[in-house]
């Protein structure tokens, strides 16, 4: 009998990391609550005008598994050459939806309905995504062709959504 439970204990142990979601700890956290979201943004903006480049602002937070998710994603090598070409990417922790939300507002983004949020920027702060930019709270069930897509269309500076510019 002692046998038999210690099998079962054993067993039981080497698979406990499985369920505890051992994959959701190898995902980026990269949402902030200490770092300026001002300042971050502001510095951003700084580069993206002297590269001509948009800015990616990633409103969301370490607790919530598609904002790590969309984190994940943009550090695999097909979204970390789009970005690094074509965009400045800020992450701004929005804490349970009540941090930050100032940042959101000054784009026409009242309120956070879910993370992440993610707003496409011009380099001078003009929002291209404005339709779109609160639906990505599934971002970590979207495929790889679907984000890419989305992002390499607003790079090239083909895609302006039809409520997106302010």
């Amino acid at each position: 009998m002692l046998r038999v439970l210690t099998f079962v204990l054993v067993g039981l142990l080497a698979v406990a990391p499985a369920f505890a979601g051992e994959g959701a700890h190898n995902e980026p956290r990269p949402y902030h609550a200490e770092r300026d979201a001002a300042q971050d943004l502001d510095d951003a903006f700084a580069r993206a005008r002297l590269r001509g480049n948009r800015v990616l602002l990633v409103m969301g937070a370490n607790w919530c598994h598609d904002s790590r998710g969309l984190a994940a994603k943009f550090e695999k090598p097909q979204f970390q050459s789009l970005i690094d070409l074509n965009y400045e990417l800020v992450y701004v922790d929005v804490g349970y939806k009540n941090r930050n939300i100032d940042i959101a507002r000054r784009y026409g983004i009242d309120d956070i309905v879910g993370t992440p949020t993610v707003l496409v920027l011009t380099a001078d702060g003009v929002l291209l995504n404005r339709d779109t930019a609160p639906t990505w709270r599934n971002a970590d069930s979207r495929s790889d062709e679907e984000t890419l897509t989305y992002f390499t269309a607003f790079a090239s500076g083909d895609m302006v959504e039809r409520g997106g510019a302010n």
